[in-house]
């Protein structure tokens, strides 16, 4: 139920939604001169930054349905049943206006000059493209990847809108920290600057997580454990976390002592 201004998103990203929720709601004027509304959005960066949100704002703003695409329920094992399902998919959403999301795009729209790719991840992604040129205007796709650099040449020309979704900054965390606490019974002494600053570089996502594991502490405290020591405790837990760059290494270390018998 949340609009596009009220996500944290980058300003071109934010510009961007609002003019395409317009070309989709004066899309008659468009059509007056020959244009259509722009309906395929590609978004790419770190997870956690606001992909998704920004494609349920633009369902929300557009008051249109929203579909999400289940890879275990699309991806087959046999030859061409990806196809087939693919398939199936649009003939399904061509039937009405909606927003189709894809996220992690990149499964299934790989680089087909990738040699480690078999010819069936090739035959997908020729077939992919051909059903993009062929979804009408009134079906907003939006696609998130990741990992934009794994995406085939083609498959980023279909894209009108192509738009990053960098990390934040300690000052974007700190605003969004403010926002949710704003939202409390009671606010902490702790500054949103100084959380931000002790919780460091994270997505927006981790920075909500922690925030609501402050309040689940606080709630089951039944009022015997005050903000301010729920945010304390959950800060303490905070620096021992399990990070992406701490699993690396820790795998780096396995696979160091698995090489050297004797380590």
């Amino acid at each position: 139920r949340l609009q596009l201004d009220d996500w944290l998103l980058p300003l071109p990203a934010q510009q961007s939604g609002r003019q395409l929720i317009e070309e989709h709601q004066r899309a008659d004027v468009l059509r007056a001169s020959g244009f259509e509304p722009r309906h395929r959005v590609l978004l790419s960066g770190p997870p956690g930054n606001g992909k998704t949100s920004f494609a349920e704002a633009i369902a929300e703003g557009l008051g249109l349905p929203f579909y999400v695409v289940r890879y275990d329920a699309l991806i087959g094992s046999y030859l061409g049943e990806t196809n087939a399902r693919l398939r199936k998919l649009f003939d399904y959403v061509r039937t009405t206006p909606s927003v189709l999301f894809f996220d992690e795009f990149d499964a299934i729209g790989k680089e087909r000059g990738d040699t480690h790719e078999t010819g069936e991840i090739k035959r997908v992604v020729s077939f992919l493209l051909m059903q993009l040129d062929q979804l009408p205007s009134y079906v907003i796709l939006v696609a998130a990847t990741n990992h934009g650099e794994l995406l085939d040449r083609a498959v980023w020309r279909r894209f009108q809108m192509r738009l990053a979704m960098p990390a934040p900054h300690r000052k974007e965390i700190t605003v969004f920290l403010d926002r949710v606490f704003s939202d409390w019974p009671s606010a902490p002494k702790l500054s949103p600057a100084k959380v931000a600053a002790k919780l460091g570089m994270v997505s927006y996502a981790e920075a909500l997580d922690f925030c609501q594991n402050v309040r689940r502490r606080q709630i089951l405290g039944l009022g015997e454990i005050s903000v301010d020591e729920s945010l304390r405790a959950e800060l303490d837990l905070w620096s021992a976390r399990v990070t992406p760059e701490g699993l690396n290494a820790e795998r780096s270390d396995e696979a160091a002592s698995e090489a050297d018998p004797t380590a």
